[in-house]
């Protein structure tokens, strides 16, 4: 699949916020995991799985005690949410199977929702570029974080606990919240399904039951205020 390298340079230049925020992420995780899973375990799960939320939620089973079975469950859990993303983003791939499952590799939050470009359609070049900086900042951020762990500390102290919440939200307000009463009706009912059953049910579920207020979307179009070209 051939990708246009102007978009890809734009979404280079779009994700690098990202990115940042990321290697900051990357460094909490690497100083909360290194004594749960070991040095190079962490290192290796980084650059592997690249994938922040699954691998709190994994870390943090087993550092209460649980299996690996349980740890690996709520990673899954957590990663469903990719299933529906890939589905929306399958029929703006062109080419062979190969070569869309690599763009589909380059699948994650903050490149799928610049990469919107709205009414189902996304710029598979732009979502590549947007994703390019944020891999090597994850596997480098873990990497400091598990090798210079003892000199940061508690990375709670320098308020990087903060920066998952709010990476996300960035990306509800960039992404949907422009679309309309329709999206923010989804946000505030996925927000409370989230929180109602977050002290109740294992980690993960809370998120992947939330998702299900983006069906409001099923009752029809909604006029967007947004563009519909991807966000510089």
């Amino acid at each position: 699949m051939k990708l246009d390298r102007q978009r890809l340079r734009e979404g280079f230049r779009a994700g690098l916020p990202f990115a940042f925020a990321a290697f900051l992420l990357a460094i909490s995780f690497g100083v909360i995991a290194r004594p749960v899973l070991g040095s190079t375990t962490t290192i290796v799960m980084s650059a592997i799985v690249f994938a922040g939320s699954s691998q709190f939620a994994a870390t943090a089973v087993l550092a209460a005690g649980g299996d690996v079975t349980t740890a690996v469950a709520a990673g899954i859990l957590l990663n469903l949410r990719y299933v529906p993303m890939g589905i929306a983003l399958a029929p703006s791939l062109e080419g062979g199977m190969l070569g869309r499952a690599a763009v589909g590799q380059t699948l994650i939050d903050a490149s799928w929702a610049m990469a919107n470009m709205g009414r189902g359609r996304f710029d598979p070049a732009f979502m590549v570029g947007a994703t390019a900086p944020s891999y090597p900042c994850w596997v480098g951020g873990t990497a400091i974080g598990v090798l210079a762990g003892d000199a940061i500390g508690d990375p709670d102290r320098l308020g990087l606990d903060a920066l998952f919440p709010a990476f996300f939200l960035g990306l509800l307000y960039a992404g949907e919240l422009r679309g309309g009463h329709r999206a923010w009706a989804a946000a505030a009912l996925g927000a409370s399904i989230s929180l109602a059953l977050v002290d109740f049910v294992p980690a993960g579920v809370p998120v992947i039951a939330a998702s299900g207020a983006a069906l409001i979307g099923l009752l029809g179009p909604e006029q967007r205020i947004a563009t519909e070209e991807p966000s510089p």
